[in-house]
């Protein structure tokens, strides 16, 4: 349900369309909705979006905001995040509270895991 003044939905770019769509389904299990060429979208992942034609990406390097993915298995979704095409951009670290990793899919956009330690 979509609720007033609250973060709704999220746009990436992307590159190659396909190719990321590709991670995402074989790293997440996400399916997509294509609105023409240039624009796919997903939703029910926590927070809907899209991924729209562009040759940039987001990544901290360049001051973007993270979005952030909960694992119970931090390793295991690290390895299908490799399995899937991911590159690792920051290998496991801990910090208070939990550990996390950082990762690229194919069109360079960042992202992270994070586990909460004691859960």
């Amino acid at each position: 349900m979509n609720e007033h003044e609250k973060l709704n939905y999220v746009e990436f770019p992307s590159a190659d369309l396909q190719s990321t769509k590709a991670f995402f389904e074989k790293a997440f299990g996400w399916s997509f909705i294509d609105y023409g060429p240039e624009y796919t979208a997903f939703s029910g992942q926590g927070l809907d979006g899209g991924f729209f034609k562009a040759d940039l990406c987001s990544n901290t390097i360049n001051g973007a905001g993270l979005l952030i993915f909960f694992s119970h298995n931090l390793e295991s979704t690290l390895a299908k995040v490799i399995e899937a095409g991911g590159k690792v951009v920051k290998p496991i670290f801990s910090f208070p509270g939990g550990r996390r990793f950082h990762f690229a899919e194919p069109s360079g956009n960042e992202l992270a895991v994070w586990f909460e330690e004691g859960a």
